[in-house]
Order: structure tokens, then sequence, then C-alpha cells
């Protein structure tokens, strides 16, 4: 089954390249365009859609808001942030909204295509590492930032998964994190699938937001208290 993609960007030259350039893939279908995040939320009642491609700076609702509205919902679709600036506020907002990932708007067709099939089959598209960085940057800088109470989950969580949860917000691989700790890497993967389980995250990412968020990781530092 072809994977359903929506296109969300005020510039329609810009959505028809990218419809043109979907179009030419068996495995996926454009079933949706809008010009603003208001727009989007709206055809999402009533048009099932996989991948929703997301720009941020639009009329009426941006593309933060609308993916925080959209991630909220049952059920719903994987988000792709737009940005024209690599490791932007936007960016970071994006993720903390709950999208997948965020791509450049001037990113070549196959990474684009690549990435769509990616957070459809579940993964993120922005490595922990890129996010880390996002988040030393723009989390003093935005409301959002701060320390917010503790997820509830987080107790749940062994020492190990504990331990190996903040490995992964402080951007180091599963193979890093092996060696670190002296384990295998599948062992270190069994633990991340239990650590997502448990928090009732989509991916690798979530990971890293959420511990900035709890404090469990300070800006600029290590694990925090």
């Amino acid at each position: 089954m072809a994977i359903r993609v929506m296109l969300v960007d005020d510039q329609v030259l810009l959505r028809t390249g990218f419809r043109m350039v979907l179009a030419a893939q068996p495995d996926m279908e454009v079933v949706a365009e809008a010009g603003d995040g208001a727009e989007a939320i709206e055809i999402l009642r009533s048009t099932a859609v996989d991948v929703v491609l997301m720009d941020v700076r639009m009329p009426r609702l941006d593309g933060v808001e609308a993916t925080r509205r959209i991630c909220a919902q049952p059920d719903a679709p994987k988000v792709l942030i737009l940005t024209t600036f690599d490791l932007d506020e936007y960016a970071f907002s994006g993720l903390k909204a709950g999208a997948s990932g965020f791509m450049l708007k001037d990113v070549p067709p196959a990474e684009l295509l690549n990435a769509i099939r990616a957070v459809h089959s579940g993964d993120a598209v922005v490595a922990p590492s890129t996010t880390r960085r996002l988040l030393d940057r723009f989390s003093p800088m935005l409301p959002g930032g701060r320390s917010e109470p503790k997820h509830q989950g987080i107790g749940k969580l062994t020492d190990r998964e504990r331990e190996v949860m903040l490995l992964v917000a402080q951007g180091l691989s599963n193979g890093e994190i092996a060696a670190r700790l002296v384990l295998s890497e599948a062992t270190v993967k069994t633990h991340v699938g239990r650590i997502l389980t448990k928090l009732d995250l989509r991916d690798r990412v979530r990971v890293v937001v959420l511990a900035y968020e709890t404090g469990l990781v300070r800006a600029g530092g290590g694990a925090g208290a």
C-alpha cells in the first residue's frame, strides 16, 4: 500500500515541486495539500494520511502549532518539519511539538524520499546528537525549555534502563552505549525498546526531548539531578 502524504506549505510552487517528486514514486501518493496549519487540520478530519510534510512559517496557524495539535490526536500521522535554516528554533519547537524529524527545504529529492519512508516505518530522521545540539542551543531561550515535572513512566525504569536513557539523551548511538557500558549492541537495542515502551515514546528523539524537559539532562552539560 502506498504511503499517503500530505503537503502543507503556503507556497503553491513548492507544493507543486514536492508533488512531482513524490508522484514519480511507486510507493507514495500525495492525497492532500493545504496552504496553512488550520486548513491541514481540517482536511485531516476526513482524509487518511500517513506522513505530513509541514512548513513552519505560514499564515493563520503556523506549522509548529499545527504539528502539536496533529500529534496530540490518536493514530496521528507522522510529521516531518520543513525548515529553511538548519538547527533553527522552528526545528527545535517542531520536535518538542511531536514531529518525527526535520528536513531542509532544499534537501536533495532522494534524501526527502528516504526520510518519508523512514518516518512511515516508525524511525526518526533526526539523529539524537543533532537533537542534542538543538536543545543545547535553544532550550534556555524558549519558555518550553524549562525543566518540567518528572514523567511518571521514568519511575518504572530499571537502573540499567535509566542509565541507557541518559546516554541516549546525550546523543550516543547504540554502539557507543554498548562500548561505554560493556554490553552487546543487541542488549542495548533491547533496553532502548523497553524504554520507549515504558515511557510511551515513539523514537529516540522523543527520549532526548523528554530528558531535557524533565531535567534529567541539562543544556550544555550532562546528566541532571
